[in-house]
Parts: structure tokens; C-alpha cells; sequence
């Protein structure tokens, strides 16, 4: 992995969104500093221990960590950030922010399926508890065709084919898209975050890192 694939243009942002009260505050504040991340997978969200971390990707400086988490097995989009607004805003569930993942499922999803994932299933939480999760959004899209690929890649069964969605929710149970998928059948084999709220990373390599200013941060609220 390099610690250096600083990227200043693959970043995509919507038009901002209307300032609230909170983010006149924020604004009139002194900033944090944030950084958007594309985890790669294999990789930990954090900065010790054994095997990959965080730490393998840059020089970031002590006093930053990241905004909510991303399974070892999950790729993408990562906020690391010494911003406290940033990580209240991103991680207190009543905010209900939302997050898009672009999910590659063993076998041809179907439109049943799909409206069951919309419409909330159950799930196993780490505690033992049954939870429904919350409506969302689930769209079956194309296989992507510039999507970087993973190191290692997915390993296929020749006999089945796989297809893909993107789903984007308001909540962030325990490894929450892959139980919610093979809840209706189709197990996730590959799971990447593309975006939270309005903030995207369409071209970013595994790796890449961008330092964000302080008005770009906002788009993840919407």
C-alpha cells in the first residue's frame, strides 16, 4: 500500500445543502481536520495492532481517529477526523445519516428480495437480540465497471452467477448489510461504502486519501 496516493479532484460532492444552526456553529468554530479515506480491504479502523491498519496508509497526525467503522472484509469510503461535531454528527443514531454501499451479492437478486430489504429484516445483533432494520433504499444496478479491483479478489463459484446493488441506509448495526442480505438469500461477497450523505468517492484507488475543507464536511449531514 502506499502512504503517499493523495488525490485532489476524484471528489464528487452534490450542491451543498442549506445551513442549519448547528452548521453556522460549526462553521464559526475553529475547524478539526478530516480526512476521507478509502479503506482497503483487509484492512483494520485502526491505528495498532497486528496486520494492516490505518497507520500503513499516511502519517496521520495523533490526534485523529475514525468516524464510525468499517469491517476488515469492507471496503471504501472512511472518515478520520479529530473533529468532535464531525464524529457526535456521524455516530449518535438520531441523526440518522444516511450511508451508501455498493454491495456484490452471490446470485441473480430478485425483485422480491429487493422489496424486503426495503421493507426491513431481521438480524442477529452481536448481544443474541432480534432487530428489523429500518426502511432503506435498494436498487439493483449493473455490474460497475471501474470499480478498482480487490487484492485479493472475490473468489466465484463458476455454477453461480452474481449480481449487484446499492443500498443505502440510515442506521449502522454489526456488519448490518451483509446479515441483511443473506437474510433474504443472496450473500454479500464484496461490500464497498460509497458515500455518506452527499459526500462520494467515485474514482478513489484503495488507498487514496484527501484531505477535506472545512464546508466540504457538511455534505456528509444531508
Amino acid at each position: 500500500l502506499s502512504g503517499q496516493n493523495f488525490i485532489n479532484s476524484s471528489l464528487h460532492l452534490f450542491k451543498p445543502p442549506a445551513l442549519t444552526l448547528w452548521h453556522r456553529t460549526m462553521i464559526h468554530q475553529k475547524p478539526g481536520i478530516t480526512y476521507l479515506v478509502y479503506k482497503p480491504f483487509g484492512m483494520v479502523c485502526q491505528f495498532s495492532g497486528e496486520g494492516s491498519t490505518l497507520k500503513d496508509l499516511h502519517p496521520f497526525p495523533k490526534d485523529v481517529y475514525p468516524v464510525g467503522r468499517l469491517d476488515k472484509d469492507s471496503e471504501g469510503m472512511l472518515l478520520i477526523s479529530n473533529d468532535p461535531h464531525i464524529h457526535h454528527r456521524l455516530t449518535d443514531p438520531k441523526f440518522r445519516h444516511t450511508k451508501t454501499y455498493r454491495v456484490q451479492v452471490e446470485g441473480q437478486i430478485t425483485p422480491e428480495a429487493i422489496a424486503q430489504l426495503e421493507k426491513g429484516v431481521q438480524i442477529v445483533l452481536p448481544d443474541k437480540q432480534r432487530y428489523t432494520t429500518r426502511p432503506c433504499q435498494v436498487k439493483k444496478i449493473v455490474p460497475p465497471e471501474h470499480l478498482p479491483p480487490r487484492n485479493p479478489p472475490v473468489r466465484f463459484r463458476k455454477s453461480i452467477p452474481d449480481s449487484w446493488i446499492d443500498i443505502t441506509l440510515t442506521e449502522g448495526k454489526n456488519r448490518q448489510v451483509r446479515k441483511m442480505t443473506a437474510a433474504v438469500g443472496f450473500p454479500t461477497l464484496r461490500l464497498i461504502r460509497m458515500a455518506i450523505g452527499q459526500l462520494q468517492i467515485d474514482d478513489f484507488q484503495p488507498g487514496d486519501i484527501r484531505k477535506l475543507e472545512p464546508h466540504e464536511c457538511l455534505s456528509c449531514f444531508q
